[in-house]
Formats: C-alpha cells, sequence, structure tokens
C-alpha cells in the first residue's frame, strides 16, 4: 500500500498500557479489559469526540473463542459509540500491522477519516485446548442423557487426553517453535551468541534512559497503579546476559537465553490515523505520515523470521531509497539472533537486492520487545507509535520500522515528516 500525497494518512498519536510480563502485575486482566484501557486512553489523551471515529479495526493473536469479534466488543464496552463500525483482524506477530495497514486502505480509498487501529494480547489468559480424544469425549458426554452411559464415556477416557496446552507454542506446519527455528537461523548466518547479548543489553539501557526521561512514559496511560514497562532491567550487564544457560538448544551450540529473547508479555496499543484532510479541517496537526506498507512472506524452512530480509528492500525499492535514507530504524526484537540475521541478509543481498550497511546508532533508540516486552499483537502498534514519535522529536525525514512474525511473515513500515 503506498499513499499519494492526495491521499496521505496522519498518524495523530498513540496509546498504550504498560507491558508486563505474562502471569504477573496484569494476569486479572483480559486481553478485551487491557484493549478497552488503551482505546479509551487514546478518547481521552487526544481528546476525540468518539463520534467522530468512523471505524476501530482490532487484533489479538491468543484469541479467546468466547469473544470471536474482539473489535466490536471493545466499541460496546469502551467509551466508544456504538454505532462504530468494527473489524477484528489476525496475522500473528504483523496483526498489529495489519490493523494499521487495513485502516489506511480505509482511509486512503476515501470510506473513513479518522479511525483507530490496535491490538491487545494477555499472556497470562491464553486459550487452552483439550486433545481430541478428550473433546470428542466432551461432546459426547453433553449429548448422551443416560447415566449409565456418560458414567462408560468417563471411565473409558484417558487422563493424558484432559491434558490442556495453550495453543500458538509450536507452528503447526513444522512442529517447531519460533525458538527452535531462530536457533536454526542463527547457526545458519554465524551469529555469535555474543553479539546477540550486546544487542539484548542496548535494549535494555536504551529503554532504561527512554522511560527516565520519560519519552517511552509519554505514550502509556497508567492502570492500576502502573505507570511503565515492568520488564526493563535497568541493572543488567553483559556479564549477567553472558551467564544465562540457553533455552532452546542445550548443547554448547545453543545461544538464546531468557536474556536475549522477548518474554511472554501482556498489554495493549491503539492507534488513531486520519485523511491529512480531515485533520487539517479539525486542526490537529499529525504527527507523521504513512508512506508505504510492505507484507512479505517466506517459507519457513529458510527461516522462519526472515521473511523481514524479503519486506524491508522492497520497501525501500519501491521508494528509491536505501537505508542510508533512513534516519531511525525500529526492528521488533523477538529474538536478538533473528534481528542480527535479518540484519546481515539485508546487507548481503539475500533474497533481494542490498540496502546497504545499518547504522547500529540508529537501531531502536528507545529499547524494542526484548526490554519493552512483546504483546504479540500489540508489537507493531507499540513500534509504530514509539517510532513516529522519535521521529517528530528529532525533526526525522524518514523512519522505517520492520516486524517478523511466527508463519514465516514480516511487515515493513515507512514513515516520513509532515
Amino acid at each position: 500500500m503506498a499513499n499519494s500525497k492526495s491521499t496521505r494518512v496522519a498518524i495523530l498519536g498513540g496509546i498504550r498500557t504498560p507491558f508486563a510480563k505474562a502471569g504477573t502485575v496484569f494476569a486479572h486482566l483480559s486481553a478485551l479489559d487491557l484493549a478497552i484501557h488503551a482505546v479509551n486512553g487514546l478518547l481521552e489523551r487526544y481528546q476525540v469526540d468518539d463520534a467522530a471515529i468512523d471505524e476501530i479495526i482490532f487484533g489479538t493473536v491468543a484469541a479467546n473463542p468466547a469473544i470471536p469479534h474482539l473489535a466490536r466488543e471493545i466499541v460496546l464496552q469502551s467509551d466508544l459509540d456504538p454505532s462504530i463500525r468494527a473489524l477484528s483482524v489476525g496475522s500473528n506477530c504483523v496483526t498489529g500491522i495489519s490493523a494499521i495497514e487495513t485502516a489506511s486502505a480505509r482511509i486512503s480509498t476515501g470510506h473513513a477519516d479518522l479511525v483507530i487501529a490496535g491490538g491487545t494480547e494477555s499472556m497470562s489468559n491464553p486459550p487452552v485446548a483439550l486433545g481430541p480424544e478428550a473433546t470428542k469425549a466432551l461432546h459426547s458426554l453433553v449429548s448422551e442423557s443416560r447415566n449409565r452411559a456418560r458414567l462408560k464415556i468417563l471411565e473409558e477416557l484417558d487422563f493424558n487426553s484432559l491434558l490442556t496446552s495453550a495453543g500458538g507454542l509450536r507452528e503447526p506446519s513444522t512442529g517447531l517453535s519460533m525458538g527452535e527455528h531462530t536457533e536454526l537461523s542463527i547457526k545458519d548466518w554465524h551469529i555469535s551468541r555474543e553479539n546477540q547479548d550486546l544487542l539484548a543489553y542496548t535494549s535494555h539501557m536504551n529503554a532504561r534512559k527512554a522511560t527516565e526521561d520519560g519519552r517511552l512514559l509519554a505514550e502509556i496511560a497508567p492502570i492500576d497503579g502502573i505507570e511503565c514497562d515492568q520488564q526493563i532491567r535497568s541493572d543488567t550487564s553483559k556479564e549477567q546476559l553472558a551467564s544465562l544457560p540457553p533455552v532452546f538448544d542445550r548443547s554448547s551450540s545453543g545461544s538464546i537465553t531468557a536474556g536475549n529473547a522477548s518474554p511472554l508479555t501482556d498489554g495493549s496499543a491503539s492507534i488513531l490515523l486520519a485523511s491529512e484532510a480531515y485533520a487539517e479541517q479539525i486542526g490537529f496537526p499529525p504527527v507523521c505520515f504513512i508512506k508505504d506498507i510492505e507484507f512479505a512472506a517466506i517459507d519457513p524452512a529458510e527461516g522462519l523470521l526472515m521473511a523481514p530480509a524479503l519486506a524491508v528492500p522492497r520497501l525501500l525499492a519501491r521508494n528509491e531509497l536505501r537505508l542510508s535514507d533512513i534516519e531511525i530504524l525500529e526492528m521488533h526484537e523477538a529474538f536478538a539472533g533473528q534481528v542480527l540475521a535479518n540484519i546481515k541478509a539485508w546487507e548481503t543481498a539475500w533474497k533481494a537486492a542490498a540496502t546497504g550497511p545499518v547504522d547500529h546508532a540508529i537501531l531502536n533508540p528507545l529499547g524494542s520487545s526484548i526490554a519493552v516486552g512483546h504483546p504479540l499483537a500489540a508489537t507493531g502498534v507499540r513500534i509504530i507509535t514509539t517510532l513516529a514519535n522519535e521521529m517528530k522529536r528529532r525533526d526525522a525525514r524518514y523512519g522505517l520500522a520492520s516486524v517478523c512474525a511466527a508463519g514465516g511473515l514480516a511487515s515493513a513500515v515507512l514513515l516520513e515528516k509532515p
């Protein structure tokens, strides 16, 4: 999706909850609860008349079967007008970018003037699934009216089939987890443990500084007395990170640890998008404009999280830019090794034209997912909000965001100054 000047999509602002490790301070809140807070926080912060919102497009990855249309429930349970159209989306870790892209398309084609896009996740409360044998037995139990027959069904039910599991931890197509896949990519691309830990350390230090100086706090709506992201390790060191054991490949060749990977996270993020003409009409100065969005997909056998190697070069080429033209580069840190492998792919023309070298000084200047957290569907929206705000602070002309996702997916977003 590329926008001409006459149909440019403006980012007016974004608001999110603090991000917290799953099973901790937000464990009592559902993904819907977190989303409602993010949306209400957006309306309050920017003093938006809820009746002026044309649509809301929101997504989640660990979807609750009891809430099949998440976005509509956000409308009905938040401060939004019940007449607002809602669309629920889901595409793994690029869900937030998919919401932004869909909202942008609605605006650029003239179908809407003002849209909220967002994503939410409660990894503390993922849906659980029974095994197929237990599911079949329980369906039979419900439909059976005779007590003796019900007892027989229960007697024949294997206890092991009752064990539940949270979905989404392994790739359905390969049977491997994202961490196991990334270990393979790290070995293929010869990414050192030392460089992974250095990237993780830098993420924490940048996030600490951005919290202390208020840049990250500016995009947060506090909830339950929590005002900042809960996973930033302000006191970590390179030595501490180097001492952690690998968690996916436990052999001497394993290098992904709890310290150089993003944690399971609870949180939600929302962003307000408008047409350029509407922003001018209401006198609301844009933070940035969305210049272009690109998506890519790759066979997981070539690297589950390596699709940014396609998305970013395509986006830059279409806009006749090189990485040297980008002043801020935001990359989702699912794993430090995934970030470094994709950077190598960009620089060596793996599956697309070489982008030019990456200046690590412009990479994730406020930290990213390893330090801030990774609530799957919310991450893309958080990254775009962070990038847009930092571009405005620096008066940067171009900013680029890259997000990888399970399933061999990726997205890239190019922002430009007003």
